[in-house]
């Protein structure tokens, strides 16, 4: 598997404008974009910097998993995302190796991007994604 860099990290908030504001305030980081993936209950706000990003990440329901985070462990740091050069190959490279896997096919995420995520007992605590982006 080729990781190319970390894509981006996801932040999990109770709202996306509140939480925005240190990002955009403070920092001087732009919201570029703020999208709605209904399949996963979730409204992610992308703050692009170089080559990665952060995306805060806000629930849209009481029970989307977003909000399931922030109930059980509170807002912070939720994922980390690699992106990979083809996230076929390293899903096959994963399950070769015996990683306990949360998605075991790939699919749709925010800004278009190829995703799955690795069961968080395989990396120590850490949720971790892998993307592809074309």
């Amino acid at each position: 598997m080729k990781i190319k860099h970390i894509d981006h990290i996801g932040i999990a908030v109770k709202s996306i404008e509140q939480a925005g504001k240190f990002y955009t305030d403070i920092l001087g980081l732009k919201i570029e974009e703020i999208e709605n993936v209904a399949d996963q209950k979730v409204n992610v706000a992308f703050l692009p910097i170089t080559d990665s990003e952060l995306e805060l990440l806000e629930s849209t329901e009481p029970d989307g998993p977003v909000a399931k985070y922030i109930d059980a462990r509170g807002e912070g740091v939720q994922h980390i995302a690699f992106r990979v050069e083809n996230i076929e190959e390293a899903l096959e490279e994963l399950k070769a190796k015996g990683v306990r896997m949360i998605d075991k096919e790939q699919r749709g995420g925010a800004g278009g991007a190829k995703i799955a995520f690795i069961h968080p007992k395989e990396t120590n605590g850490v949720l971790v994604e892998i993307c592809e982006r074309d």
